[in-house]
C-alpha cells in the first residue's frame, strides 16, 4: 500500500533531497515547491522571510523508513534544525 510523506525544508536542502529521490526506485513519485517561511529557517532571504521547499514523496508503506532516514540525512536534519518530515496516512484507492 501507498504511503504519503512530507517535508519542509530549507531550499536548498529541499533540492538536494528531491534530487537524490528522484533517482530512487522505491520512490513512487516526488514533488516540490517552493515558499518562503518567516519561523522555520535562521537564513532569512526576504527580510523576516526565508526560502523554503516543500516536498511530497509517495512510497510503498514497506519502504516509508528507510525513505524517512534518507531525507533526514540528505538534510543533514542530524545536524542542524533545518526542517520538519512527516509521514502521513496510507493512501487507499476505491477503484
Amino acid at each position: 500500500m501507498l504511503v504519503e510523506m512530507g517535508s519542509m525544508l530549507s531550499l536548498n536542502s529541499g533540492v538536494k533531497v528531491y534530487d537524490a529521490l528522484k533517482e530512487n526506485d522505491k520512490v513512487v513519485y516526488v514533488f516540490i515547491e517552493t515558499a518562503r517561511s518567516n519561523d522555520l529557517f535562521e537564513e532569512k532571504q526576504f527580510g523576516e522571510f526565508g526560502e523554503a521547499s516543500i516536498l511530497t514523496v509517495i512510497v510503498e508503506d514497506v519502504d516509508e523508513d528507510e525513505i524517512f532516514s534518507e531525507i533526514y540525512k540528505t538534510a543533514n536534519l542530524d545536524k542542524e534544525d533545518g526542517g520538519i518530515i512527516y509521514i502521513g496516512q496510507k493512501i487507499e484507492s476505491n477503484y
